[in-house]
């Protein structure tokens, strides 16, 4: 799988060490930013990873912030983009299995590493389902 990650500074040490779990599995991961701890602002990194994904067919996004919840929204503002915050592993397959998910949110303050891992390895694994939700998928798009 080819991954655009990016994250504030809040998210930052999550993308980091998530972004190594990617390579290790075999997957290509370009980073967007940011790669400092300095204050900055959410949504830039959420529209740049998201126009990549847009950009790239079959490619995902990976998305850290403080809590998750401002990059979901400013990345789900694209049309094409399907961004789950998910606080669990069934989460992140239930994202990628009923609503082909193409970016994975997740909060660097409100999750541990050892939880991010199980997450991101579920989202990695599940496959769309297709089949009646495809037609569910469909009508999101259609708005």
């Amino acid at each position: 799988m080819n991954f655009f990650a990016g994250s504030d500074h809040a998210g930052l040490e999550l993308k980091r060490y998530l972004i190594s779990l990617l390579q290790e599995g075999g997957h290509q991961v370009i980073d967007v930013g940011t790669d400092s701890a300095m204050s900055c602002d959410y949504p830039d990194f959420a529209h740049t990873v998201a126009e990549h994904v847009l950009e790239n067919p079959g490619s995902f996004g990976l998305l850290t912030c403080g809590s998750g919840i401002g990059m979901s929204i400013a990345a789900n503002r694209h049309a094409g983009i399907r961004a789950a915050l998910c606080h669990t592993s069934l989460e992140a397959r239930l994202s990628r299995e009923h609503n082909d998910a193409n970016v994975l949110v997740l909060g660097g303050r409100i999750i541990g590493t050892e939880l991010a891992k199980d997450i991101i390895e579920a989202f990695v694994k599940t496959p769309f389902a297709g089949g009646r939700h495809a037609g569910r998928i469909r009508k999101i798009e259609e708005c």
